[in-house]
């Protein structure tokens, strides 16, 4: 009986494990300042609509131990664009598809962005912010998917709705935004 129940406790601890997408950094430094890690951009949200675009983005960010989550909203339009501005008031809502929602908190920084005119004649605004994890929040991220996230910035609030899965428009990959934090968060932390 023992021996069955070490069995299974062993084949789920290995399925956990596999289950986990490899880790893909755009930095990975250890040196006499200290330790920075950050993974690859994700996309976690895409809107094509009408000659519209806009693209969500998430990468972990772990800097001497302390993570963090940083965003990359990209918006592309023939219109004019509004600018999102981010400060220390700003949070980002997460909530988990068993129901709990956990707060993350911008980092005392202003930010408004950038915005570009291409040679297409597009507008294109770049917005970004780094939010912290409060206390308990890596934990409840690491046990349940995601199935909804606002964005509460200085000059409006936004949502997203989470798909479980969807083939980018932009580079024709497939992306699996409500597991994001299950897949990756193991790339940030020990």
């Amino acid at each position: 009986m023992i021996k069955q129940f070490l069995k299974l406790l062993l084949l789920l601890t290995s399925l956990h494990v596999f289950s986990q997408t490899p880790c893909d950094y755009s930095t990975n430094v250890v040196d006499s300042i200290g330790k920075y890690k950050s993974t690859k951009e994700y996309i976690v949200h895409e809107r094509v609509f009408g000659g519209n675009s806009s693209y969500l983005f998430f990468s972990l960010v772990s800097t001497d131990d302390t993570p963090s989550l940083n965003i990359q909203y990209i918006q592309k339009s023939k219109d004019f664009i509004k600018a999102i501005c981010f400060d220390k008031t700003s949070k980002l809502f997460i909530q988990l598809i068993n129901g709990k929602i956990i707060t993350l908190v911008h980092l005392d920084q202003e930010n408004c962005g950038t915005s570009v005119r291409d040679e297409k004649g597009f507008n294109n605004r770049i917005s970004s912010g780094v939010f912290l994890f409060t206390k308990g929040s890596l934990e409840d991220l690491k046990t349940s998917t995601i199935s909804f996230i606002r964005i509460k910035s200085i000059t409006e609030t936004q949502d997203f709705i989470f798909k479980k899965e969807f083939v980018s428009e932009m580079d024709g990959k497939t992306y699996r935004p409500e597991s994001y934090f299950l897949d990756t968060l193991h790339c940030i932390s020990d």
